[in-house]
């Protein structure tokens, strides 16, 4: 599979579980939910953001495939700066923040991996 197709569905399955369940997710990043009543808002405006570009990427081809891609890619960079000034700013667990950081890093490096690809195992006719 194509790491962008991959990346996209990826973003579908987190992006749902945190619409639907948004306390098991704030809890998988680390965050004491009952400390943060609002974290759940927050883990849903989140979970829109992820189903968005994973659905649009998907739906994508071309040039609007690539441009989608950079911008999760983006996106993403701005999640692991963010999971890597959670500790100092936010009083986040060092380790949840780690693991945080290394699963946006991870996305980034999947997006632009599959940018890269190019034709192998993309969609015909996108190049993604």
């Amino acid at each position: 599979m194509n790491p962008v197709t991959g990346l996209s569905f990826g973003r579908i399955a987190i992006g749902t579980a945190a619409l639907a369940r948004p306390d098991l997710v704030t809890r998988m990043f680390g965050v004491d939910v009952a400390a943060n009543p609002q974290a759940g808002f927050v883990a849903r405006l989140f979970g829109s953001r992820e189903v968005a570009l994973g659905v649009a990427t998907l739906a994508a081809s071309g040039r609007g495939r690539t441009v989608l891609v950079l911008l999760g890619a983006g996106v993403d960079l701005a999640d692991a700066v963010a999971g890597h000034l959670a500790p100092r700013e936010q009083g986040l667990e060092v380790l949840d923040a780690r693991v945080m950081t290394g699963v946006a890093s991870g996305a980034v490096l999947s997006g632009l991996l599959g940018l890269r690809s190019g034709t192998r195992g993309a969609r015909p006719g996108t190049g993604v």
